[in-house]
């Protein structure tokens, strides 16, 4: 991208041939992506009244996700202690250590719907960067932003699945289920009122 004058990436700002080769770049890496993605229209209004309080729900059902990858991954990973370092993209508005106190809570439950495998994630160790000096967090905006093109419309009304398509090889999965590990969708897909274009993400990871 010789036009470009910054080093950082955003994904929203390339063009669709840029986004195409991000996405095969990465695809290409010893990584692997997943992504919760919400239907909010079925929501009832008035549920999640608190700030952030949908957001954190979100990304409890990601930071499971990443739980059982961690856990999956420690035999054939031998460095570090098995924690994982979980790192946001820092936003406005977003309290890191209430969402620290958020994991301490749901910790403290003990109920089985929370799956969460607690020995390998650091609570304490929750941080938040700036998107433009890390390029982890770069590739986490690419491999997100090309699951949300998937299943939210442009401004010509058309979703555009082949990102996400190219990043299926390096989509967490078990046993060939990617929808209840790499691709968590909520509700389930059959409550979402998905059109016939957004169900293909389904479709593509079924």
């Amino acid at each position: 991208m010789p036009e470009k004058k910054s080093r950082a990436l955003h994904f929203v700002e390339l063009n669709h041939s840029q986004r195409v080769v991000a996405a095969q770049i990465i695809s290409t890496k010893p990584l692997r992506a997943m992504s919760v993605i919400a239907a909010k229209r079925p929501i009832p209004q008035g549920i999640y009244a608190n700030k952030n309080q949908f957001y954190f729900y979100m990304t409890r059902y990601l930071i499971e996700r990443l739980s059982w990858l961690c856990r999956d991954l420690r035999p054939r990973v031998p460095e570090g202690d098995g924690r994982v370092a979980i790192t946001f993209s820092r936003r406005g508005g977003m309290s890191y250590e209430t969402f620290r106190e958020y994991l301490r809570r749901l910790k403290a439950l003990n109920d089985p719907e929370i799956k969460i495998h607690w020995p390998v994630i650091d609570i304490d160790g929750v941080d938040a960067q700036d998107h433009s000096r890390s390029a982890s967090l770069q590739l986490v905006d690419a491999i997100a932003s090309s699951f949300a093109c998937a299943v939210a419309p442009n401004p010509y009304g058309n979703c555009e699945l082949r990102y996400a398509e190219i990043l299926k090889p390096i989509t967490y999965q078990r046993k060939g289920n990617y929808l209840s590990y790499g691709v968590k969708v909520v509700p389930k897909p059959e409550e979402c009122g998905l059109t016939d274009e957004q169900n293909r993400l389904i479709d593509l990871f079924k």
